[in-house]
């Protein structure tokens, strides 16, 4: 599987969020997520916004789907998202529904590990409930919370390795990762890269990042690209 650049498009409107992707996709970026605080703030019509701005591009709608998840997916699916994101934390019957609801309608199924007692565990009990990806998740408020603490910041790198040894799925790692952190994901064997807070969006205003953004992103999507195939487990 060749390497795979997604940004998060964690703004809070959609006009900015139509110009920070479009940036993004002439920098080289393959795929577009309409991130929790865009759908928060924009819902269903920002996701057909980007669906109408750009047609042929895989989107994300990161919907951290707890309940309720046939409707959440279906909702989603319609307005023109490709990949929906269902938590580990919530029900076994809530993941399965998502999954159905993503054969009946042609998306696939990203879940999130974030917040499980034991991360790999999580991750293998998504793929074992029929997801398509395991997003291996260190979530913002525990990033910081932890490092308010005084304590060393956790990283999704510090088992990512275990993550992509255990499921057969592809594995995106999220939460906090550095550039290098980021564009070494491919060597760990996790093809899904994801650029968003604080890589390319302001973690404190959820503004896109100030400077040559697009240069940056060029850059970035060139490196990332260049390592060539992945091999998944069998």
């Amino acid at each position: 599987m060749k390497p795979i650049v997604q940004i998060s498009l964690d703004l809070t409107n959609i006009d900015e969020a139509l110009e920070t992707a479009a940036m993004a996709l002439r920098a080289g970026v393959d795929w577009l997520e309409a991130g929790t605080p865009l759908i928060l703030a924009e819902g269903l019509h920002g996701v057909r916004k980007l669906r109408e701005a750009f047609p042929n591009i895989p989107i994300v709608a990161d919907l951290k789907t707890m309940d309720g998840g046939y409707l959440e997916a279906e909702m989603m699916a319609k307005a023109g998202a490709t990949h929906v994101v269902v938590m580990a934390r919530a029900h076994e019957e809530t993941i399965k529904v998502v999954v159905q609801a993503g054969k009946d309608y042609g998306v696939k199924v990203m879940g999130d590990n974030l917040g499980c007692p034991d991360m790999v565990a999580g991750a293998k009990w998504l793929e074992d409930l029929g997801c398509d990806y395991v997003i291996h998740h260190i979530g913002y408020d525990e990033r910081r919370g932890i490092a308010a603490q005084g304590k060393r910041m956790p990283s999704p790198m510090d088992q990512l390795k275990e993550v992509v040894d255990t499921v057969r799925i592809p594995v995106q790692a999220v939460g906090g990762l550095t550039l290098e952190q980021a564009i070494s994901c491919p060597a760990y064997g996790a093809p899904l890269v994801v650029l968003g807070a604080p890589l390319t969006i302001d973690a404190d205003s959820f503004k896109t990042a100030d400077g040559d953004l697009e240069s940056s992103l060029r850059l970035i999507c060139d490196k990332i690209h260049a390592y060539g195939d992945i091999k998944l487990k069998q």
